[in-house]
């Protein structure tokens, strides 16, 4: 639980898979708030945390099903406003007085439209202009009876109770989802309930660089800090807020594993030593890690032996150091989120996330991580607070084990130079076309497949790529960005002509979910 001194709202978060969109929303409007899963809010939580709103998520259980989760009875007794939104519209009916039914053919899934009743809302303010607002519904059960104090100020077809409200306790509750971008007027929902709950909107991120800056010192005191750097936005964005914090405490490890672009490592290093000034060593461990990548193929596989690595080298040149207490990492609060199961047991594993997890307790260092409540959108914010350069503060997302998942199959010095060479040409298209900004993330994949071709009446036999591009605002959703054919078709023509060892291109257009970001 933070300890910061804003003002706090509370999202209970009850398994809805877009709960973080809710935080998102709201943090953009300059309001602090963290989630929280249902298990772990009890009276002595609510007594601590003392929020000033209270948002109920959605989620997938039924309310009608034995042991289905509840809100702790505190939360309508705290005086503080309270959404609801779909499940925890039926939550709340539920447990105020209501009833819920199931839905046996009046459920609703995807666009739906609702219709205003003939009573004002100030929850409602700014809607309704046209007659009737487009909603994204997600929902199979629905209100049957109201709880007393309760009325309906919006329906829809297959919800007769799609906007309930208690103006008299500031009691509010919504079937459908306004936190996704098919609601359009959801931001306009949560503007109108903040002004409700009192909000003045007083998280921003020159606040919080004082109170980070502020907070490390407390922490940190004369000790000395190590930090690893990957040159991505978050650790550049750590690394910086903690220099200005500590100066000369804090050093930074650049590992250069071999499996980095065409010009990282020259890049980031000269970044640093050149704008900052931070204390910087630079380890060369490309053999090490080739060495022990050699042969290996399984995705998993990769990912532990990076990682173990990085704990080996860090372990190395912690030394180099001396007397370091402190690690520092780039560690986002979609990662904290994440880390607490909403069930309460474990949690399906899609990949292992690389990082230095294991390393301050084998290493005997406590953690600092200065970013982990902020999301990836508040951290280039906050980037640019502390005057980093825009070219690393839009840099695309680079994962930590590097070009190693972008080469399905075994990995060889052949395939790493190929794959470079490729992406090189790629972003190099992207930029050329003024597209860079436009997107999240871009890469090439390097399959291990090779196929036939014909080049200057010559039979080819080599290796097939796909480029992969997509729009995203954290990385938790994405779509493929919708390149024109004559992009793609001049994009591939390079790679062909520039990149030996590659006769045939492909693009990749999977949205996540159901596919990552990455291949592997």
């Amino acid at each position: 639980m933070s300890k910061t001194h804003h003002q706090r709202l509370l999202i209970i978060d009850f398994g809805s898979q877009v709960t973080q969109l809710i935080a998102r929303r709201l943090r953009e409007l300059d309001v602090y708030c963290e989630i929280h899963p249902y298990q772990t809010v009890d009276d002595a939580f609510l007594t601590r945390f003392a929020p000033q709103a209270v948002v109920l998520s959605g989620g997938p259980a039924s309310v009608l099903d034995e042991g289905s989760p509840r809100a702790p009875d505190a939360v309508f007794e705290l005086g503080v406003p309270v959404l609801g939104i779909c499940y925890g519209q039926q939550v709340m009916m539920q447990q105020l007085g209501g009833a819920v039914e199931r839905g046996d053919g009046t459920a609703e899934f995807g666009r739906a439209y609702v219709t205003p009743a003939d009573r004002a809302l100030p929850l409602l303010e700014g809607w309704f202009s046209e007659g009737r607002e487009q909603v994204w519904m997600s929902h199979g059960d629905h209100v049957k009876t109201l709880a007393p104090g309760f009325e309906v100020f919006g329906t829809s077809p297959g919800a007769p109770f799609a906007i309930t409200a208690d103006p008299a306790r500031r009691f509010y509750a919504v079937q459908f989802h306004p936190e996704v971008h098919h609601t359009p007027g959801g931001r306009q929902i949560y503007a109108n309930f903040l002004a409700l709950a009192g909000f003045t909107g007083d998280w921003t991120m020159g606040a919080y660089r004082d109170e980070a800056i502020a907070k490390i010192r407390e922490t940190v005191g004369d000790a000395k800090v190590i930090c690893g750097l990957s040159g991505g936005v978050d650790s550049s964005v750590a690394a910086v807020l903690i220099h200005e914090a500590i100066g000369d405490q804090l050093t930074c490890v650049f590992v250069d594993h071999g499996l980095l672009r065409e010009g990282e490592a020259t890049e980031v290093v000269g970044m640093f030593r050149d704008n900052y000034n931070i204390p910087l060593i630079h380890a060369d461990e490309s053999d090490r890690f080739l060495s022990a990548l050699d042969g290996v193929s399984d995705p998993e596989q990769k990912r532990k032996t990076i990682g173990r690595l990085f704990i080996d080298v860090f372990q190395h040149h912690a030394g180099d150091v001396g007397g370091a207490k402190f690690l520092a990492q780039g560690t986002l609060y979609p990662d904290v989120i994440e880390s607490v199961s909403f069930s309460g047991g474990p949690s399906v594993t899609i990949k292992s996330h690389h990082n230095v997890g294991g390393l301050p307790e084998k290493m005997g260092l406590k953690l600092v991580e200065p970013l982990r409540e902020l999301f990836k959108d508040e951290v280039r914010e906050l980037g640019r607070e502390l005057g980093l350069p825009a070219s690393f503060i839009g840099r695309h997302p680079f994962p930590g084990p590097g070009l190693a998942i972008r080469c399905p199959g075994e990995i060889t010095p052949e395939k790493l130079a190929i794959l470079r060479r490729a992406d090189a040409v790629y972003l190099d298209q992207i930029r050329q076309h003024g597209l860079y900004d436009d997107i999240w993330q871009a890469f090439v994949a390097i399959l291990p497949v090779r196929t036939v071709g014909v080049m200057g009446d010559a039979r080819t036999y080599d290796y097939a790529c796909a480029l992969r591009a997509v729009t995203s605002v954290d990385g938790m959703t994405a779509d493929y960005y919708p390149f024109s054919h004559a992009f793609l078709g001049e994009t591939a023509t390079r790679i062909i002509n520039e990149v030996p060892g590659i006769n045939r291109v492909t693009y990749d257009i999977t949205s996540k979910p159901p596919g990552t970001i990455e291949w592997e």
